[in-house]
């Protein structure tokens, strides 16, 4: 029994002594890095886009599409972080990215577009090259050795260089604003390395103006009353 004992004793007291040494060989990454006022870094993007539609009143009197159903499609963005610390607690953050953005709404179609066509549905591609300002506020947890997370949200403004709202002559065409704002949440997971911090985040983007410009002479676009954009991103910042 006293052998028992003993060896107890011994396992307890060497557990004891790997976990200190374990404490004692962790090293901390760029332990100064609360102290920083102001830091930046870079963004990779990926995203999944589509409209929030709703059919314009006279829908029901078209005898040409039976529905109207938007989905998502894939893109990408980059562009860059600027952080400014406010507390502790609270940062404020400007991060404007360059995204290529597509979108896609199905039709269908109450008689295919030609006699020798037998094809009812018809999907369109709405492609965007969108200059996108997000400013949010960030509330940041405890730093847990090299590890910590943070949740946040703000407002977005964008602009589409590719936008085809002026476009005459365009039945095939959905029209759609160069111009948007809307509303963003989001969690993020900051991981500490010697050099830098790596960040995995993902957020939901929710336009808030109708982007649609309806052109009644367009099959396409008059059955379509409004638009607002919807948007998961997935993001990897690389900060310093």
């Amino acid at each position: 029994m006293l052998y028992i004992r003993s060896r107890k004793i011994g396992l307890l007291a060497l557990f004891v002594f790997l976990v200190n040494l374990t404490k004692a060989q962790r090293e901390i990454n760029l332990p100064d890095h609360e102290e920083k006022q102001l830091y930046f870094g870079v963004t990779f993007s990926f995203n999944r886009a589509s409209f929030n539609a709703s059919l314009h009143p006279l829908f029901m009197q078209r005898d040409s599409i039976n529905y109207v159903e938007p989905y998502k499609t894939g893109g990408f963005s980059i562009g860059f972080t600027g952080t400014l610390r406010l507390t502790k607690r609270f940062e404020f953050r400007y991060n404007p990215q360059l995204a290529f953005v597509e979108k896609s709404i199905e039709y269908d179609l109450k008689y295919p577009l030609a006699a020798y066509d037998e094809t009812k549905i018809m999907k369109k591609r709405i492609e965007s090259i969108l200059v996108s300002n997000p400013f949010h506020i960030k509330f940041n947890s405890d730093r847990i050795d090299n590890f910590s997370f943070y949740i946040f949200s703000g407002v977005k403004f964008d602009y589409d260089l590719s936008s085809n709202a002026r476009k005459k002559n365009a039945e095939s065409l959905i029209k759609i604003n160069n111009s948007d704002f809307g509303i963003e949440a989001g969690v993020g997971f900051q991981f500490y390395f010697n050099s830098f911090i790596f960040t995995p985040e993902v957020k939901i983007s929710n336009g808030l103006r109708n982007i649609h410009f309806r052109d009644e002479a367009l099959k396409f676009s008059n059955v379509i009353d409004q638009m607002r954009s919807r948007m998961i991103v997935f993001s990897l910042h690389l900060q310093g």
